[in-house]
């Protein structure tokens, strides 16, 4: 399989991993220049969706490019290994007889660094390094300071500034990539490629409930007959679904039915799991009329498994919704939302706590994933509503239940703008 590698970082570190790439004839290589944020809206965003993998030159790149937050697909990064500082301190030492001690270092860390001298038998300590730092003004500043103040006679940094600090007077030397460093990752990145195909022929199993009754002209009463017409019309559709999904479809009672199917082709059509898939639907139907659950799973028995787990959360998110159960037991929903959960079905802590309420593992998983999603643990009976999407009484009686039993308490008072009483904030102590 060939793979097209979006590789990111400056142009000398893409042009160095890029000599080094040319001898992997399954790996087609897009460079990108990338030093900010502003890079990466202006040039990766448009070549994203044609991109598998995304490969930075180093792990600075890799840290703004996690920051930005907008790569879904796996991402990995080449990092310095021994041999890329070692040959600089050799080549330091030989030309201008400079100590390790008296050299300033950034893009790597001071434990690496430090292996690094261990390894070499060099007994001399490091004091200055600059590892976190990745805005460039500042590691010039960096180490014009210890230059300037005799600190340090030389510089090695990862960073495109090797030009700036020659200019300002220092001794600097770029530390690239090493062909060993890119096999490596190659390697990692060749084992992901054939996770992710294993993964994509996984069999996935979705569970269909159709509700023909649901149409939307107003004031339309059907007979049976009328009803029994409008489930066919709708099954012929499905069918013509199931083909693009390359399935198998059975029908398991009035309106029900399983697809069979496998998980690359399901997480096509539903963009990597984050949409639903469009099924045409006869004219006049509402979208609730089509509530999902897709399961995945190594054998078709646990695929199935999992899509009734996952029907039975998206009936309880309501009629239309659609839910997807991994084969690691977490749950994912409602698809098509902008404010999606993840939650798992499997916990030793959710089970101790379920032992001492009268909620559902299912609710409970969902609280936590809400608390991690929100990075807070403070939250109110409308909040609450809107993200497990029920109604502010079933939230209320929620919360209540945790507060009685010690797993929350409350914290604050919310005064509603409108008239009414104040609104209760409770803290969740679910850890």
């Amino acid at each position: 399989m060939s793979i097209l590698l979006g590789l990111l970082g400056p142009n000398d570190s893409i042009e160095v991993v890029q000599h080094y790439l040319k001898k992997y004839n399954d790996i087609t290589s897009i460079p990108i220049e990338c030093l900010t944020e502003e890079d990466l809206n202006q040039h990766v965003l448009p070549q994203k969706k044609d991109i598998t993998m995304w490969l930075c030159t180093g792990p600075i790149t890799y840290d703004i490019v996690q920051k930005w937050g907008k790569i879904s697909d796996p991402i990995f990064y080449i990092p310095f290994h021994g041999s890329a500082i070692y040959s600089l301190l050799l080549q330091l030492s030989h030309e201008l007889h400079v100590n390790v001690s008296e050299i300033s270092y950034d893009a790597i860390t001071y434990d690496a660094l430090e292996q690094v001298l261990q390894e070499t038998g060099i007994n001399e300590s490091i004091q200055y390094i600059e590892s976190e730092t990745i805005d460039l003004q500042q590691l010039i500043d960096f180490h014009y300071h210890c230059y300037e103040k005799g600190f340090a006679k030389a510089a090695i940094t990862g960073h495109p500034i090797q030009d700036q600090l020659q200019q300002l007077g220092i001794v600097a030397y770029r530390m690239f990539p090493t062909e060993t460093s890119v096999d490596s990752v190659v390697y990692e990145i060749r084992r992901m490629v054939e996770m992710l195909q294993f993964k994509k022929a996984q069999i996935a199993v979705q569970i269909i409930e159709y509700d023909a009754a649901l149409v939307g002209l107003p004031n339309t009463a059907f007979t049976t007959d009328k009803l029994h017409e409008i489930e066919m019309e709708f099954t012929k559709k499905l069918r013509t679904y199931t083909k693009k999904v390359q399935g198998s479809i059975l029908t398991i009672g009035p309106g029900r039915y399983v697809i069979f199917s496998t998980r690359g082709f399901l997480q096509d059509i539903t963009h990597n799991f984050t949409r639903k898939a469009e099924i045409d639907s006869v004219i006049g139907l509402k979208e609730e009329s089509k509530t999902c659950g897709i399961g995945i799973g190594h054998s078709a028995h646990e695929a199935e498994i999992n899509a009734w787990n996952a029907l039975l959360q998206s009936r309880e998110w309501g009629k239309g919704s659609w839910a997807v159960c991994f084969d690691d037991k977490t749950i994912t929903g409602p698809l098509g939302k902008e404010e999606q959960l993840t939650y798992s079905y499997i916990s030793d802590e959710i089970h101790a706590i379920k032992e001492k309420t009268s909620l559902s593992v299912a609710t409970l998983h969902k609280l936590k994933s809400i608390i991690k999603k929100r990075l807070k643990k403070e939250i109110s009976a409308n909040e609450l509503a809107q993200y497990m999407q029920i109604t502010p009484r079933s939230a209320r009686r929620i919360l209540n239940e945790l507060e009685v039993n010690g797993l929350a308490h409350v914290v604050a008072e919310e005064s509603p703008r409108a008239t009414g009483r104040p609104r209760k904030v409770y803290k969740l102590l679910l850890d």
